[in-house]
């Protein structure tokens, strides 16, 4: 009985491939400037070729999948903290309802610097865990595969198709982020937070809705769940066949996926009928790429060389959501108004420096902090007041 109610030990290839997923997040956001799309003119040929090069390699490589693991792992956490709690006799549902809502609170305060943070998003979307954690698992995955597939997008694709007349509403995320680009760029912080609060975060959920984030970030909790379930993290050497089949499968599909998404514009010249097409196409090629890349990541981990590697990712992935916020606000600092404003100075290259730059500095901080304290500040602050009234 002792035995049963003992939580169960972190995994340290999860939290190594969260930091992972996180490493990969600083990089996307700061050659994108957190969002401020705006760069100098490439100093000569050479340097206008590397940065385009850069650009799509870090798009190709991480954009839609870093995000797709950093969802599928906070599903993976949730059942975690959802089994510690049953084997204890204790229902962690309510509990975990009053935790979104200080994820909530913490995505306020990162996107008071960033007008495109996902905590907001996650804390909202968290709740569909609540209804089907008891659930079997075939139902689970039957729901999680239906919303993967992008159910109201294909509504949208098939009505435009009934409809040739049919005409798409603008798309109000562009709006609101048009409203925040002069916050961004001026001196005034207040502004900006006030800015970032209200327009900020209408367009960061307007835009996750548009494009299908909504029901994949969903999906990608309910997976994360069953992962947690099923041990699939737990004993990788017992689980390779899944392992192998993830990364095969997800290479055999993401091919054709990559190709046909290319190829969508030729078929279709109506916006209404390709826009959500498009988001059906690259959400699966996302999900696709994402199973080789946390598969490729399980394989290396399992070799002697590259484990002592990727084993120094754990610390970063430990304090994921310290380093998920401290991003924001010293990327915000470095490249808005407010701040150094060297949105207009650092072109894609120079600005990827900055991201390895301080991903190493966090990284450093990570190793440092972990040697005394069991969590990082903006971890220890959300369970503190997860469990302040128990």
């Amino acid at each position: 009985m002792d035995q049963l109610r003992q939580a169960r030990p972190r995994i340290e290839v999860v939290d190594a491939l969260r930091g992972f997923a996180v490493m990969a997040i600083i990089l996307l956001h700061n050659i994108e400037h957190f969002n401020l799309y705006n760069f100098p003119e490439s100093s000569g040929s050479f340097m206008k070729a590397l940065d385009t090069g850069i650009w799509d390699t870090l798009f190709f490589l991480f954009s839609g999948k870093a995000y797709a693991i950093f969802a599928l792992l906070f599903g993976f956490s949730f059942f975690i903290q959802f089994d510690n709690q049953a084997r204890k006799g204790k229902d962690f549902r309510l509990r975990f309802f009053w935790r979104l809502v200080l994820l909530f609170l913490i995505g306020c305060v990162n996107a008071s610097f960033f007008p495109g943070e996902i905590l907001v998003l996650y804390s909202i979307l968290g709740l569909t865990l609540i209804p089907v954690c008891k659930w079997g698992n075939k139902v689970v995955l039957a729901l999680a595969v239906i919303l993967m597939l992008q159910p109201l997008e294909w509504g949208k694709f098939i009505y435009a198709l009934m409809h040739p007349d049919y005409v798409a509403p603008a798309e109000q995320w562009l709006v609101h982020y048009q409203r925040i680009c002069p916050y961004m760029e001026g001196p005034d912080f207040w502004a900006l937070v006030k800015s970032n609060l209200w327009d900020g975060q209408l367009y960061s959920i307007l835009w996750a809705w548009n494009y299908g984030r909504f029901f994949q970030a969903s999906s990608l909790f309910m997976l994360g769940m069953l992962l947690g379930r099923t041990g699939l993290f737990a004993d990788l050497g017992t689980h390779r066949k899944f392992w192998s089949r993830a990364l095969w499968i997800g290479l055999a599909c993401f091919i054709p996926l990559y190709f046909l998404n290319l190829a969508l514009p030729d078929w279709f010249a109506r916006v209404e009928e390709l826009r959500p097409i498009q988001t059906i196409v690259s959400s699966l090629r996302n999900f696709a790429f994402m199973s080789v890349l946390a598969a490729s990541f399980v394989f290396l981990w399992q070799w002697e060389r590259p484990h002592a590697w990727l084993r120094r990712l754990a610390p970063y992935g430990k304090m994921s959501l310290t380093n998920y916020v401290t991003q924001s606000m010293l990327g915000s600092f470095i490249y808005f108004g407010y701040g150094l404003a060297l949105f207009d100075d650092l072109g894609t290259t120079a600005s990827l420096g900055v991201g390895i730059f301080l991903f190493l500095l966090q990284l450093g901080f990570c190793h440092w902090w972990l040697r005394s304290h069991k969590y990082g500040p903006f971890e220890w602050v959300w369970r503190k007041a997860t469990w302040m009234c128990s």
